[in-house]
């Protein structure tokens, strides 16, 4: 089992910034390709952000608009997701993700380990 544990989540005035983080204690952290999904109450669970294993591609969802940073530290077995110009439609729980695969994925159900999610509330 994969344990991963997010921390960076909170309360941020419209416009602000953000940066999540997930660390995990697997020492085969580089194995996975590593995601980023949000979920609001009420609403199907929606892909922000992956990068393949060595950090050197990342992939974004459309609602991500340029505002948003994926990156890993192999070496700290961590994820990042830098939020910037944040908008009320933010809103969300903010969950890490990992695929125990080559290739990155769009879909949460192709994830294979999941964070407990960090709240992430953007006030107007």
């Amino acid at each position: 089992q994969v344990q991963l544990v997010e921390s960076g989540g909170g309360l941020v005035q419209a416009g602000g910034s953000l940066r999540l983080s997930c660390t995990t204690s697997e020492r085969t952290f580089s194995n996975y390709v590593m995601g980023w999904f949000r979920q609001a109450p009420g609403k199907e669970r929606e892909f922000a952000a992956a990068i393949s294993r060595k950090g050197f591609r990342t992939y974004y969802g459309d609602f991500v608009k340029g505002r948003f940073t994926i990156s890993r530290d192999n070496a700290k077995n961590t994820v990042y997701l830098q939020m910037n110009s944040l908008k009320p439609e933010d809103t969300a729980v903010y969950y890490c993700a990992a695929r125990d695969n080559s290739d990155s994925s769009y879909t949460a159900r192709d994830y294979d380990y999941w964070g407990q999610g960090t709240q992430v509330t953007v006030s107007s």
